[in-house]
This record gives structure tokens, C-alpha cells and sequence, in this order.
């Protein structure tokens, strides 16, 4: 299995990125796909994810304005993040769990790819 995060990017605030996760040995649509991000010296924390059903739920600091979609046809998630913030400079990365119901804890997640990183510039 492998998760190919990239898109990352230098964005002045009040900017948008879009950031996508390609999916190889494993089908996006049989799994709850999370993105997390991790800002220097800090933990690495839930930004949201899409469920098997297409269903999205989001961190409460990312609500109304990042939006996770699928593109079956690709094997890939996307990461539209809107009105940016020098607070979302972070490493950001996908990850796929088989887990039912709520997956919002990294040690729900089985499979993760590597970080890209988003720098927000104020």
C-alpha cells in the first residue's frame, strides 16, 4: 500500500491550496481517508476525513473552510483548503483506516503517506 500526498506549497493568507493523495494497492472507496497535519513542535492532529459512504467530517478549526472530495476513476483524495491562515502551516498528510464509525485518532490509521508540506505566509 501506498499513499502519495502532494501540493504543498508557499500561500500568502487568505489563499488556497489543493492538495491530493494518490492511493496505490488499495481502493480509496473501501476505506475512511483522513488527512492530519503536523506544525513544527507540535503534535500531529486530525484535519478531517471522508468515509467510505462519501461522508466528510472536519476539526472544528478547519469547518467551512477545508473540503475533502474522492475521485474514484483516480484513486485519489483531494484536500481543498480556502482562506488560509499563517496558522495552518503545517506537514500534511493522508492516511486510510478500515475502522468503522468515527475515525478521528492517528492510531486509527493503518496506512499513511508522506507530508507536504503547506507554509502560510501572514
Amino acid at each position: 500500500v501506498q499513499l502519495q500526498a502532494s501540493g504543498g506549497g508557499l500561500v500568502q493568507a487568505g489563499g488556497s491550496l489543493r492538495l491530493s493523495c494518490a492511493a496505490s494497492g488499495l481502493t480509496i472507496s473501501r476505506y475512511i481517508m483522513g488527512w492530519f497535519r503536523q506544525a513544527p513542535g507540535k503534535e500531529r492532529e486530525f484535519v478531517g476525513y471522508i468515509g467510505s459512504y462519501g461522508d466528510t467530517y472536519y476539526a472544528d478549526s478547519v469547518k467551512g473552510r477545508f473540503t475533502i472530495s474522492r475521485d474514484y476513476t483516480r484513486n485519489t483524495v483531494s484536500l481543498q483548503l480556502n482562506s488560509l491562515k499563517p496558522e495552518d502551516t503545517a506537514a500534511y498528510f493522508c492516511a486510510a483506516t478500515e475502522t468503522t464509525g468515527h475515525a478521528t485518532r492517528r492510531n486509527q490509521y493503518s496506512h499513511w503517506g508522506q507530508g507536504t508540506l503547506v507554509t502560510v505566509s501572514s
